[in-house]
């Protein structure tokens, strides 16, 4: 039985852990969201066949009273089930550089650094990062960004700038530069420590097996926005694209367990 058939079948796979590297947590002003709370979370994994979340609480990107604390309280709840990006605010840079301070106190949380430019109105490239990116630099650690097309704050001119300052991090483009597919291929293939993120891209047929066929699965990553977006959808459309079960497993396990380090 493929994988295709094993899913659409049972709902989920037995033998193939999912690993989302690209989730949220919490409610979100303005919009309605199921499966906010952690246990909650957890609980919809499961029906899915998701092993590992990898996400950044609203609250430690939008509230910096509250910050990562909430990242950490949840990841400690569930340590198999969960981990955290360290979600970095420049607005407040006393606060990010409490963070990247104190990031290696909390290795069993965190996966690597957050960043959300687009709705922080200030660019991937800003002096008040760098500080986090000299950090994951030095230590080869993931960066996940949020990237969008014609962004001027992580679009595709942005992200070849820190690429070039930073040849270590390893840099996850989260929604692949939405919409310039082209541009976001050509820096996965410019630069060897750049990789494809999955979340938002299912919403345009055929971009996926673009993907792989000019980078090989290797280069893309899972991720799906929950609870913004639904586990078996972003499983369905992956597993409906037509590429190999064994480049479904790579995109789905293998290649985030490579990145944080994870026993395959």
């Amino acid at each position: 039985m493929t994988l295709k058939e094993e899913f659409f079948a049972r709902g989920k796979l037995a033998d193939c852990p999912i690993h989302d590297l690209h989730g949220h947590m919490g409610p979100f002003f303005g919009g309605l969201l199921h499966d906010t709370d952690p246990a909650d979370m957890v609980a919809a994994m499961a029906r899915a066949g998701v092993h590992l979340v990898v996400f950044c609480h609203h609250d430690a990107l939008f509230n910096s009273s509250i910050g990562n604390r909430v990242n950490i309280e949840a990841v400690r709840r569930f340590p198999d089930r969960l981990r955290a990006w360290c979600g970095l605010n420049p607005n407040f840079p006393d606060v990010l550089e409490q963070d990247v301070a104190s990031f290696d106190t909390h290795a069993d949380v965190y996966a690597g650094f957050k960043m959300l430019s687009d709705y922080h109105l200030i660019s991937i490239t800003d002096a008040r990062y760098a500080s986090a990116w000299t950090h994951a630099d030095q230590r080869n650690l993931p960066v996940l960004l949020h990237t969008w097309g014609g962004s001027p704050y992580d679009g595709p001119e942005p992200i070849r700038t820190v690429a070039e300052r930073y040849p270590h991090a390893q840099i996850l483009l989260g929604h692949s530069c939405h919409g310039e597919w082209d541009k976001a291929i050509q820096l996965a293939k410019d630069f060897p420590a750049i990789s494809l993120d999955l979340c938002a891209v299912m919403d345009e047929r055929g971009i996926l097996e673009r993907f792989v066929d000019e980078l090989g699965a290797e280069r893309i990553f899972f991720g799906t926005d929950i609870p913004w977006f639904n586990h078996h959808y972003y499983i369905g459309a992956v597993l409906g694209s037509g590429i190999s079960d064994d480049d479904c497993r790579k995109i789905f396990y293998q290649n985030a367990r490579r990145i944080l380090h994870l026993s395959l």
